[in-house]
């Protein structure tokens, strides 16, 4: 299962992207915030969006686990 590594948010909010900031300029969604609240994973172009503002690899935020195991 996918996981976020960091808080998404707070790492944003470090590179100047409140969540006032994203939802004004409506740089990502509300619904894409919400489930980035709930730990939930986000559409591909959200995370393409993510990885544009923090300057990331997609690797740097999110990690896999086996809940199988």
């Amino acid at each position: 299962m996918l996981y976020y590594k960091i808080d998404v948010l707070d790492a944003l909010k470090q590179a100047g992207y409140t969540t006032y900031r994203i939802r004004k300029e409506k740089i990502i969604g509300e619904a894409q915030l919400s489930k980035i609240r709930a730990g939930e994973i986000v559409s591909k172009e959200t995370i393409n969006t993510i990885c544009e503002l923090l300057g990331a690899q997609p690797g740097d935020f999110l990690g896999y686990r086996n809940d199988n195991e």
